[in-house]
């Protein structure tokens, strides 16, 4: 299996001894030994991913990377953060995955009216089995624990990732910036029920359905 390692917090190490994984496209900054590097169609799914994505406006550009060395990638001085996946799925923004070992499936999930607010469409990127993936954020991320007993509204801007049996619902109200009255337009919320983990950054996209 590939190994994955943090060089720093903004530049990930991948040795591998013959294994594959699959990179956000023009992350490589470097490596050492021998690697081939193949842009994969429709973000690794085939046709039917292709068509999937342009639906949804889902778009991530993967390349496959394959060989004996190590390899090192990273994406405009962003964080990386290291994912452990044990047969369960991760839900990630296709701008904020950055790298998952080759053996993980990738696709794509609807998430309701979340994708309205923030541009990134209906639907979000999948990844699904046993081993690593790479997560991009814009500053440390923090990861928040969520239980019945204590639900969690998040700003659609600062949302990267979620794994676990987590529903999330979108929602119209008063957000952190309406508060401090920095805001503009409608304000959106994501409340996310169940039992499972959110991964949030200490920074926001813009986004199209309101100053979030």
């Amino acid at each position: 299996m590939a190994q994955f390692r943090l060089q720093g917090s903004k530049v990930l190490a991948v040795a591998m001894t013959g294994d594959s994984v699959k990179a956000k496209n023009g992350s490589m900054v470097a490596y050492e030994g021998q690697m081939a590097f193949k842009k994969m169609t429709g973000g690794g799914d085939g046709l039917r991913g292709m068509v999937a994505r342009r639906i949804t406006g889902e778009q991530m550009e993967v390349m496959e990377v394959k060989g004996h060395g190590t390899c090192y990638f990273a994406d405009r001085a962003s964080e990386i953060n290291l994912v452990d996946l044990r047969g369960e799925k991760l839900y990630v923004e296709a701008s904020n995955l950055l790298c998952a070992e080759g053996g993980l499936r990738t696709g794509t999930t609807f998430t309701g009216l979340r994708g309205a607010a923030t541009g990134n469409g209906l639907f979000t990127t999948t990844v699904e089995g046993t081993g690593r993936a790479a997560v991009l954020s814009d500053g440390p991320a923090v990861v928040l624990r969520v239980s019945a007993q204590y639900p969690l509204q998040v700003d659609p801007g600062a949302y990267i990732a979620h794994t676990g049996n987590l529903h999330q619902h979108f929602q119209s109200g008063v957000n952190f910036r309406t508060l401090m009255g920095e805001g503009s337009g409608e304000a959106f919320q994501i409340r996310f029920e169940g039992e499972g983990l959110v991964y949030v950054q200490p920074s926001e996209r813009n986004t199209v359905g309101g100053d979030v």
